[in-house]
């Protein structure tokens, strides 16, 4: 008896799992694409990302049935409320068709009737995103105020993402500016702002705490960039202010009253300071080193008197040479993108570290770009001296906060694309033409209710090789 009575309640499980899940039947087959969340619609992704799952936009959708077919083979079945891959199978299907490409067909009900979209593809690159993950501040976009924030890495090749710093755990201050050298570990700074808060510097293993002003260059060390050697760490130091626009189409403003670029030193543990960086009227700011570490690229600009010119703060990119033996720049800086001529304002520089690219951020005025919907990113050509918009991945948001994979076929970037608030991190890759593919959004188990319910930004992204201990 005992055993039939388990063989009923295992039947009874069964049949209740199978009515729970709806398959397509009396399909009307449509001409157009499927509307799904987020748009992978012809993305091109790494075989090591983690699954691509979606839903559709319409929520009165109750189930999706998905079949994706790799161009070599292979395929993969999702059947549910959203298109929840296996992440083994998933990665499988990649591996066996990178280079090529996978055909997706969605079948969608609603209202008990079954509709079939028309297959989009998939695109699996031959170049590989080596990086294990990203880092990312998670926080409230918020203007005088902040609560909750912290600082989070994230594996690429699945959904797992674990805490690296909780402002709670340090008296709720600010958490930021943190870097990693390449992404390697072993070589991290990050900045926290609080009573007993300062500049945390991991390099090759030894830790090092410097106060939270520094008194040498009279501020707080921020925007860190490592020099490739890692014996120094280019920054910013900011005196930062805000305004507050009373139009609808900006609504805050974050400026420097001052602001300089200098150099550490983490074997002395001093500051390299040079006038030509350190001017008294100009704004300095954005530093990052080249690829071989013989120049060192920023932003300035002529500092303006707040809050009448604001708007008239436009920074030009420069670059000045370094030299490592000594840790002395030269004496000339040239000046690569003349605000002058464009008439725009450029920051966030970040070059590729192949040495071909300069990827930086332009706007119409200021370098906190995150608070400007105009703000597009930008491609330098290091070799020809040509610029251009990066159209295939901007939109009517604001596109900032990027920077490359080690192999430069893979960069990130943060938007504000879907709702206008909210900062988001996408991915993009680069051919041997420059140009880039589409751009999609950050997986999520279940994105949909992932992003829709996040009360959080994604803030200062960067790749790091290995997880941070």
């Amino acid at each position: 008896m005992r055993r039939i009575t388990i063989e009923l309640m295992l039947l009874v499980g069964l049949y209740v799992l199978s009515a729970c899940t709806s398959s397509p039947h009396d399909v009307e087959e449509v001409a157009s694409l499927p509307e799904i969340y987020p748009d992978y619609i012809g993305v091109t992704v790494p075989e090591e990302i983690a699954p691509l799952n979606f839903s559709m936009t319409d929520d009165e959708v109750t189930t999706v049935d998905v079949e994706i077919k790799g161009a070599k083979g292979g395929s993969l079945h999702a059947n549910g409320a959203y298109a929840d891959f296996d992440i083994d199978a998933w990665h499988e299907l990649l591996k066996d068709n990178r280079g090529s490409k996978l055909m997706v067909s969605v079948c969608a009900e609603k209202d008990g009737t079954w509709k079939r979209y028309r297959e989009f593809e998939i695109y699996v690159s031959q170049h590989p995103l080596d990086e294990w993950g990203i880092t990312y501040r998670r926080i409230a976009p918020g203007y005088q105020m902040y609560g909750h924030m912290g600082i989070y890495q994230r594996e690429l090749s699945t959904f797992e993402e674990t805490a690296i710093m909780d402002n709670r755990d340090m008296g709720g201050g600010c958490v930021n500016c943190h870097t990693a050298n390449r992404g390697k570990t072993d070589d991290v700074v990050v900045h926290i702002r609080s009573e007993h808060g300062g500049t945390s510097i991991v390099h090759q293993g030894k830790k090092n705490l410097l106060p939270s002003v520094n008194d040498s260059i009279g501020g707080p060390m921020v925007y860190p960039y490592w020099h490739p050697q890692g014996r120094y760490i280019a920054f910013s130091t900011n005196k930062t202010s805000q305004l507050f626009h009373s139009g609808l189409n900006k609504r805050i403003e974050v400026f420097d009253g001052q602001s300089d670029v200098f150099i550490y030193d983490t074997e002395t543990n001093t500051t390299l300071r040079d006038t030509l960086i350190m001017k008294k009227y100009w704004a300095e700011n954005c530093p990052a080193f080249s690829p071989d570490g013989k120049w060192l690229y920023f932003t300035t600009a002529r500092r303006q008197s707040y809050p009448q010119n604001y708007d008239q703060e436009k920074y030009s990119l420069c670059r000045v040479a370094f030299d490592a033996a000594t840790g002395k720049t030269g004496h000339q800086a040239d000046t690569l993108i003349n605000t002058s001529q464009t008439g725009m304002s450029v920051t966030w520089p970040r070059p590729s570290y192949d040495g071909r690219y300069l990827m930086y951020t332009q706007l119409d005025y200021g370098y906190f770009s995150v608070w400007h919907p105009e703000a597009d990113l930008w491609l330098l050509d290091l070799e020809t001296g040509e610029t251009r918009s990066l159209d295939e991945v901007n939109s009517e948001a604001s596109e900032s906060l990027h920077n490359w994979s080690e192999n430069s076929h893979w960069f990130y970037f943060t938007t504000r694309r879907d709702d206008g608030l909210y900062t988001q991190v996408y991915f993009s890759s680069i051919d041997e033409r420059g140009k880039a593919t589409k751009p999609f959004l950050l997986p999520q188990k279940n994105p949909k209710r992932y992003y829709h319910r996040t009360l959080y930004s994604f803030n200062t992204p960067d790749f790091i090789s290995s997880p941070l201990q």
